[in-house]
């Protein structure tokens, strides 16, 4: 059997639990991930 995790789904869990246990934290997590969106888009990255 083989497990296969993506990667969006699994840095969305994070985020989703980070932002729960230290709400203060989702300006920054908000932030970091359209960074991360935005310099994939500029240089057509596949994931």
């Amino acid at each position: 059997m083989t497990i296969q995790f993506e990667l969006a789904p699994l840095i969305a869990l994070i985020a989703g639990i980070l932002i729960l246990v230290m709400p203060k934290l989702l300006n920054y997590i908000v932030a970091a991930y359209l960074i991360f969106i935005g310099i994939i888009g500029l240089f057509n990255i596949q994931i």
